[in-house]
């Protein structure tokens, strides 16, 4: 009876928890995360002399006059990212998926980071001047950076399952269907063997994670006003 007792007294805080302003607030930056950093890169994309999607990867836009604007935007981005994990984490712990859905998601955002703070060597005549190869040697920074597409990816594709098995805990069939089939198209995005179109593909991909977590946090942020 006792112990019966002192569990729901311990229950009731995470409950409310998950729904208050700040656990709200705290989401609604996850959702908003993926437009920012997406809109922001497209712009830049088709607006900076020399840069080609076809050839170019994203992370290339942190360099030149007008890098700092992708660094703040990968920078950014990464801490709303961030921020609706802790969201995430007060809104499902210690439920299903409430302990690594939000590591991962923290993890994918930690690596939007990286990939604004350590900046990748000019290359592949980006920006105007650059080799027009790739550096035989990276520097110490680009080694960093280069890091930071497989953190934030590889996070993203295992958080896909492990929501995936949340929502066939709920019965929810759509939104399992559609974070299982996230998790594949992401696993062959970023292990497809053949590097012709890999930046158009790392984009793709990218979009595609910000979409899966912008999408449980609406989700949850759904969840949390019922």
């Amino acid at each position: 009876m006792t112990h019966s007792v002192i569990h729901r007294a311990g229950a009731a805080p995470a409950a409310s928890r998950s729904s208050t302003p700040l656990t709200r607030a705290l989401l609604a930056c996850s959702v908003l995360a993926g437009p920012l950093f997406v809109v922001v890169a497209a712009i830049q994309a088709l607006t900076r002399d020399g840069f080609d999607l076809g050839r170019h990867p994203l992370s290339l836009l942190s360099l030149g006059e007008l890098g700092w604007i992708q660094i703040v935007n990968f920078v950014l981005a990464g801490a709303l990212a961030v921020a609706g994990a802790v969201g995430m984490r007060r809104a499902l712990h210690p439920g299903r998926a409430g302990t690594w859905g939000p590591i991962l998601v923290g993890a994918f955002g930690v690596g939007l980071i990286l990939g604004g703070v350590f900046l990748a060597d000019p290359s592949l005549g980006f920006p105007t001047g650059a080799p027009q190869g790739i550096p035989a040697e990276s520097s110490w920074h680009a080694t960093v950076h280069n890091v930071a597409p497989g953190l934030a990816l590889d996070a993203a594709m295992v958080a896909s399952f492990v929501f995936a098995r949340r929502f066939a805990g709920l019965g929810q069939r759509v939104w399992v269907a559609y974070c299982v089939l996230t998790g594949v198209a992401l696993i062959v995005l970023s292990f497809w063997p053949s590097l012709d179109g890999i930046s158009v593909r790392l984009a793709v991909a990218v979009t595609l994670a910000f979409a899966l977590v912008a999408a449980v946090a609406a989700r949850l942020l759904t969840e949390t006003r019922s």
